[in-house]
């Protein structure tokens, strides 16, 4: 059998972004399976404010793949991105009758593999 060469892959994961998983993963399905540079361009003029966070991952999973793999950032591109749920963060506002009403702060995990095409 031939020996088959797993292609390699850097990763960078960006943990508890005060951000809803369901926000954060209408960006990555954007920007999922795109190269490195037009996922950036892509980013950078998309109206929503998970655009900030996924861009720093990208950007920060790109560095890893020159610095510790030596592959070139033009050759790169985003073969996996997901957003995990993290711990709820939950808070009371008073209500009438002294009553307490529940606020849930959702926070989330960002996942990037970046491959390249070579």
């Amino acid at each position: 059998m031939e020996n088959a060469l797993k292609p390699i892959e850097a990763k960078a994961i960006s943990r508890y972004i005060r951000m809803s998983p369901k926000k954060v993963e209408r960006v990555l399905n954007q920007v999922r399976g795109k190269s490195y540079k037009e996922a950036l361009m892509l980013l950078e003029f998309m109206p929503y404010r998970s655009c900030g966070p996924v861009w720093q991952v990208i950007y920060s999973a790109a560095a890893n793949a020159q610095n510790n793999y030596g592959l070139s950032k033009e050759d790169l591109y985003i073969c996996e991105a997901k957003a995990d749920k993290g711990p709820i963060l939950r808070r009371f506002r008073p209500r009438a009758q002294g009553r307490g009403y529940a606020i849930r702060k959702p926070t989330c995990h960002i996942s990037i593999k970046l491959q390249s095409i070579n």
